[in-house]
């Protein structure tokens, strides 16, 4: 079914200028859709949910040349999604249909990492305000985490290529999956690309992996400062059903439907 383009905010948790939002925002345009763009100034990675309770958050009107509403935040995603709904967008204009949050840099897959992720937090932020929400996050591999620090974000050609047919595939296929997203859901629809990513390749419906994340941090040091030290944990799901972790590792597109109305269950 060929449904109209939809009015989204877009956000993220690696900051405002990073090329994989750049491309999400320029693929969701040229779909069609109507976009404003509220992204955090700095990287906000593994801040969940939080929200900047102990000290002001400045915005500002930013241009990023996307040739939309475009405003940077110095807070974390759900500070963006919260401040943008009540204050940034136009009251008297046509009011926002979803909110977009990514494309994460890393995947974001299982019971170890969903809680933790920003780009997870900005959706939700969306749900809690009633709209339908989905998060975006690209798999990369681990050498290609260094090799974009040391290139200041510019990612290779080969993740590029890569980014760059994943943002296609979100731009048409998710917010068709919006717009038939029933409001007031409390969902958040969590979708994983593969590195590399086929053009071609399919969408699986999956549950969360459930991985062990123990000893994120180092010993202390002589001041008796523990640092962080990145863990992937241990992957102790059952074979059926079929995991995110699992579905990235076969080449296809992960869609986890994270419904928190069944927290408790």
């Amino acid at each position: 079914m060929c449904l109209p383009p939809m009015r989204l905010l877009v956000t993220n948790d690696d900051g405002l200028d990073s090329v994989f939002l750049h491309e999400l925002v320029h693929a969701l345009l040229t779909a069609g859709h109507t976009l404003a763009v509220v992204a955090p100034l700095g990287e906000q990675s593994w801040i969940g949910a939080a929200k900047s309770r102990h000290r002001p958050v400045h915005s500002a009107r930013a241009d990023c040349g996307f040739g939309c509403p475009t405003w940077s935040v110095d807070g974390t995603p759900s500070d963006c999604v919260n401040i943008a709904l009540a204050h940034l967008l136009p009251s008297d204009g046509p009011s926002i249909e979803g909110v977009v949050s990514g494309i994460n840099i890393g995947r974001n897959t299982s019971l170890a990492f969903i809680p933790a992720s920003g780009t997870i937090g900005g959706a939700w932020e969306g749900a809690l305000h009633g709209l339908p929400a989905a998060a975006i996050s690209q798999e990369i591999a681990p050498a290609d985490f260094e090799m974009l620090r040391a290139q200041q974000g510019r990612p290779p050609e080969q993740l590029l290529a890569t980014l760059r047919i994943s943002a296609r595939h979100a731009a048409t296929y998710i917010p068709s999956l919006l717009a038939q997203t029933a409001p007031l859901g409390f969902t958040v629809h969590n979708f994983n690309y593969p590195f590399p990513c086929r053009a071609l390749a399919p969408v699986l419906r999956t549950v969360p992996a459930r991985r062990l994340l123990p000893r994120l941090f180092g010993a202390p040091d002589s001041a008796g400062l523990h640092r962080f030290a990145y863990h992937p944990g241990e992957d102790i799901s059952p074979p059926e059903p079929l995991s995110d972790n699992a579905a990235l590792s076969s080449g296809a597109i992960s869609h986890t439907v994270l419904d928190y109305s069944r927290l408790g269950h």
